[in-house]
């Protein structure tokens, strides 16, 4: 029950029908007592910088989730951002602070690690392709390159985005193997669809899944279906994967923590989440 007392937090991004958070949030705070709600608010690129500041003046905001395609523009409309922003170059979450100064954290590269480690895969030393090199997507890799992999490859059909990427990299891991310009998975253990192709149907494959070994192991960030039609396809070749939702679960603790909501772990939120695709 929302009433004139309940916190919100802004989930902002475009387009909304995509967004799952709400259906893990929202039935944990129910299942927990807390007065606090998570609000979906499509919000389109051109239209960010004006709606972000409005929203921020809410009196009863405690913060916001943030998402496609605002992750690397939040950075720059935040007063103080955490070293995971700086190395990934964007920001998934805003801590409004009781002095009404904003935090900016980032906590998509934390999520799909914690979800790869949790079914056993070996990261150290290991190889990595992603494929976009946007917001999650640049997250991800800090969050690889943290957990030790040997070499990150990096994609983007933008290509200075990669490049730039690159660059940060470098400058944190100098020890790292970081490549750029190539999709191409052969030899990979580890490959990972950071763009949004497989929200639709009809999107093109963000690899070729031909030249996908059976042993590797293929992440989503897509949540438009739990398992897209990348992920379908390496499936059938005897991949093993991680959907997008997994991400979510893994984070959503470091989200309540970072608002101050207290602590969850990804087995609980999974009770009480009512996901709908």
């Amino acid at each position: 029950m929302i009433s004139g007392k309940s916190t919100l937090i802004a989930h902002i991004g475009y387009p909304t029908e995509t967004f799952k958070s709400p259906m893990i949030y929202n039935p944990w705070f129910e299942q927990k007592g807390i007065d606090a709600v998570v609000v979906p608010m499509g919000v389109k690129a051109e239209d960010y910088l004006q709606s972000f500041a409005s929203i921020m003046r809410f009196t009863n905001l405690r913060g916001a989730l943030i998402t496609m395609p605002h992750k690397v523009t939040t950075v720059g409309l935040v007063d103080e951002v955490t070293p995971a922003v700086h190395i990934a170059g964007a920001c998934n979450a805003v801590l409004k602070r009781p002095d009404g100064t904003l935090l900016g954290d980032q906590f998509d590269g934390a999520g799909f690690v914690r979800g790869v480690l949790r079914r056993g895969r070996q990261l150290k030393g290991a190889r990595v392709l992603i494929s976009g090199a946007g917001g999650v997507g640049s997250a991800i890799a800090a969050s690889l390159a943290a957990a030790g992999v040997g070499e990150l490859a990096l994609y983007d059909t933008r290509a200075e985005s990669a490049e730039s990427l690159g660059r940060r990299l470098r400058e944190h891991y100098p020890a790292l193997v970081v490549r750029t310009g190539s999709n191409d998975p052969d030899g990979f253990d580890v490959v990972v669809n950071a763009t949004p192709m497989g929200m639709k149907e009809d999107d093109p494959l963000p690899f070729d899944v031909a030249r996908i070994a059976p042993s590797c192991f293929v992440g989503e960030v897509v949540m438009k279906s739990e398992y897209t039609p990348l992920l379908r396809a390496v499936r059938d070749k005897g991949c093993e994967v991680q959907v997008g939702t997994d991400m979510l679960f893994e984070m959503i603790p470091a989200y309540l923590e970072f608002f101050g909501f207290g602590h969850a772990t990804p087995e609980e939120l999974r009770l009480t989440a009512k996901l709908a695709y």
